[in-house]
């Protein structure tokens, strides 16, 4: 049988032809190229195997894989929610994914036109003054963010020093306020999980540049004091950023004009069912009130005289990526948001509701870690694990064993033991019955077949620790 050594290696882009053979000479020996100056004298050290035990290698390992097909992915704060197939096709028409990312605007106007209305579609729901789709994803949106903050001050002449940042906030917020130039300082959460006024007045003054508040913040819970908390950075002339990462809790039903944001920050793939992370092409989109237009990313992309066309703002911090925005992703978003219509609030709905009656009906058996009203996620406390001799991972590992992916645990840090369920809107109420049953099992066990597990997955018993620290990641492995 013909291994993959054996087999023939063209490189049409620099018109070399060479062939992996036990000479190894060159096809064409008149072609001037270095690789062909100086032929190999063995042969690479490829793996040698066959096409069928290398296409079954990669079944099998397909097979390890758990995906949103295979059942609820209750993944808290990541939202990994269906992708709808309708967005699958309408990305891939050749019309759209056999455009040249390099076409000049106006060979591109259709894909423009889409961006364009994507862009206005998300502004019209957020009820801000622009988003712009230029970020890569959701934390190169907030890093865009943080840079167009320090621009703002830097025009005004107005040397600002600090970021405040609550408990509860995404673990990317303290990354993005450092890389744009800003010392953070943490505020206190009450044990309810909302930011802590006291701590936020005591941390306040005219060093100040913004409070990057997540809302709802990462304990599932909606910061109702927003208002309040917008007067007290008025007061020192600080801006309101929020982390939109949770909008999917609040879509179609709150605005953040209204709420005095300044800019915020959105992952497609949590509200609009872009395809989630894994290294696959994210998508960010930023939100901006109208004082922060002209600090935007450039270029930007507006309509004028029945063309759309790419300029420069007048205060921009320039550009932050090679191209504009990653159109295949924004394709999938164009195409949910336009499904959904008038409607988009159901998705809102949908989700709290799903995560509200996992909520109730784990009454007893899980205790939330706030008494405040549940969003898109709940947050459990490890108190009725530790009751009975369990930890957090051993929840986990024992949902492993019955065929559900673990849900995040140990996160939020200000949560002994965190438990963070989010079933999202796409979820059936029998799925989440499934769920809700399995849960309450496993809290009746014997203890110790809990801490036994898993005993039924591909891999058991892991050390968790040298994994993370010492991974080996060749095929030699």
């Amino acid at each position: 049988m013909q291994h993959f050594t054996r087999m023939t290696v063209r490189k049409e882009a620099s018109l070399v032809r060479f062939a992996v053979k036990e000479d190894l000479k060159p096809v064409n020996s008149k072609l001037d190229h270095p690789l062909l100056k100086k032929p190999r004298k063995k042969e690479p050290d490829f793996p040698q195997l066959a096409e069928t035990d290398l296409v079954r290698h990669y079944y099998r390992l397909a097979r390890l894989n758990f995906s949103w097909e295979d059942g609820l992915y209750p993944l808290g704060s990541c939202t990994m929610k269906y992708n709808p197939l309708l967005n699958e096709a309408v990305a891939a028409e050749p019309a759209f994914n056999a455009l040249h990312p390099a076409l000049p605007a106006e060979h591109s106007q259709g894909a423009l036109q889409i961006i364009v209305e994507t862009e206005k579609m998300i502004t019209q729901l957020l009820d801000l003054a622009h988003v712009t789709l230029a970020p890569a994803a959701g934390a190169h949106g907030e890093l865009t963010g943080t840079m167009m903050m320090r621009a703002w001050f830097e025009a005004k002449n107005d040397k600002r020093k600090y970021i405040l940042i609550p408990d509860s906030a995404h673990g990317t917020n303290p990354a993005s306020a450092a890389m744009a130039g800003f010392e953070v300082k943490k505020i206190a959460v009450r044990p309810n999980g909302t930011t802590d006024l006291d701590s936020l007045k005591k941390a306040l003054d005219h060093e100040t540049a913004a409070l990057m508040l997540t809302n709802p913040n990462t304990m599932g819970i909606f910061e109702n004091e927003i208002h309040e908390i917008k007067k007290l950075l008025d007061s020192v002339g600080a801006l309101l950023y929020m982390d939109g990462a949770n909008l999917n809790a609040i879509v179609g039903r709150v605005s953040l004009g209204k709420m005095g944001v300044d800019l915020t920050q959105l992952n497609l793939h949590k509200t609009f069912s872009t395809p989630h992370g894994g290294g696959g092409p994210g998508q960010g989109a930023l939100g901006v009130s109208e004082r922060m237009l002209p600090f935007l990313p450039g270029p930007q992309l507006r309509e004028n005289a029945g063309k759309i066309e790419f300029f420069n703002p007048e205060k921009s911090i320039g550009r932050i990526k090679g191209s504009y925005g990653q159109f295949g992703n924004i394709l999938r978003a164009w195409s949910y948001i336009l499904r959904w219509g008038n409607q988009t609030r159901e998705i809102s709905g949908r989700a709290v509701l799903n995560s509200t009656y996992i909520r109730k009906k784990l009454g007893g058996v899980l205790t939330p870690a706030s008494d405040l009203p549940s969003m898109h996620e709940t947050v459990y406390s490890e108190k009725p694990l530790k009751d009975r001799g369990l930890t957090t991972v051993n929840l986990a590992k024992a949902l492993l064993d019955r065929g559900f992916y673990a849900p995040t645990i140990y996160f939020p840090l200000n949560v002994p033991g965190a438990i963070m369920v989010e079933p999202t809107e796409t979820e059936s109420k029998e799925e989440l019955d499934l769920f809700i049953e399995t849960v309450r099992s496993i809290m009746t066990e014997d203890p110790e077949k809990i801490r036994q597990s898993p005993q039924n997955a591909p891999v058991i018993k892991i050390d968790e620790t040298s994994a993370a620290r010492n991974p080996r990641l060749s095929w030699r492995m």
